[in-house]
């Protein structure tokens, strides 16, 4: 909006009133954000943070990982020469899995933050996958968040399969910790973020669901092929070393082994998801979703039963 005032028949600045010049800054200024709705059920509140050492050992890159005294708090980091992972010690059938993470700002091209489940290691070329991913980005633009479902198999002559749904979300990921978490239970996967559920992933088709043993995994690392604007951008090491921040390691299910008696964690007060996290995830999904796999005209259909 730009307010002219011609010489000819100028009002004198000094009698715009107070009402016109009240009107003008409504306009001109920022409104404050959206509140973040409350979801009315917290399961992070329910799982107790542990110190890193208890539910996870370094995977890769031990040079670039620092540990806090008090083994509450992970750094890793990234550069030319490597970036830097982690593993749970056990493997789970199904859990809540939980961690606070922070990210750097600025030119962060190509790289990812990740938190997930994984069974590659067992089940190579063959494997299931749930992943919390923070993608890289260039100044003046936000961090994507991917959640992603990889069900028996990424690649080895088969199709990559992927079940992206991509946010912006409604606060900066650089500016402060925040809880990223996976609730995954037998018949539904919900990613959770502070809390609000941004996706609920049902099992709907027998094939299209993960069942088998996972671990928990955290790393940092270089993907430069896809995780910036398809590709577009990046990861330029003259900005290094790109650094994440971990902490608050939540984890709790049934373990590989555990009885039958075992229970998995609620996503919701009545063991699915309420009525109040719901209008959570549908408020986080209409403010914030960027991508839905589908709602991808290019996927071919017949990968995807569960659309």
């Amino acid at each position: 909006m730009v307010l002219q005032i011609r010489p000819d028949n100028a009002i004198p600045h000094r009698l715009l009133s107070a009402a016109v010049l009240l009107g003008i800054l409504m306009v001109l200024l920022p409104g404050p954000a959206e509140a973040q709705p409350s979801p009315g059920y917290y399961p992070s509140s329910m799982v107790r943070s542990t110190p890193f050492s208890q539910p996870y050992s370094i995977l890769w890159g031990p040079q670039h990982q620092s540990l806090s005294s008090d083994q509450t708090a992970l750094t890793l980091w990234l550069d030319r020469s490597s970036g830097s992972g982690f593993k749970s010690k056990r493997a789970y059938r199904n859990g809540y899995f939980g961690v606070s993470m922070k990210v750097q700002p600025g030119y962060t091209a190509g790289v990812n933050t990740a938190f997930y489940l994984s069974n590659a290691e067992v089940y190579p070329g063959y494997h299931d996958e749930i992943d919390v991913e923070l993608l890289g980005t260039i100044p003046g633009e936000p961090y994507t968040l991917q959640t992603n479902v990889y069900v028996r198999g990424t690649g080895d002559a088969r199709p990559i399969v992927g079940r992206e749904m991509r946010f912006h979300l409604w606060f900066d990921p650089a500016a402060a910790f925040h809880h990223y978490a996976v609730l995954w239970n037998p018949d539904e996967i919900v990613f959770l973020v502070d809390d609000v559920p941004v996706r609920r992933y049902q099992k709907k088709v027998e094939a299209t669901f993960p069942e088998r043993e996972m671990w928990a995994y955290g790393s940092v690392w270089d993907a430069s092929d896809w995780a910036t604007d398809n590709g577009r951008y990046r990861a330029d090491y003259r900005y290094q070393p790109f650094v994440s921040g971990f902490r608050e390691f939540k984890v709790a299910g049934c373990e590989v082994g555990a009885p039958a008696s075992c229970r998995p964690v609620a996503a919701g007060p009545g063991g699915g998801l309420s009525a109040q996290q719901g209008a959570a995830m549908r408020w986080a999904q209409q403010r914030s979703m960027v991508y839905y796999y589908c709602q991808d005209g290019s996927k071919d259909r017949s990968n995807y039963p569960e659309c």
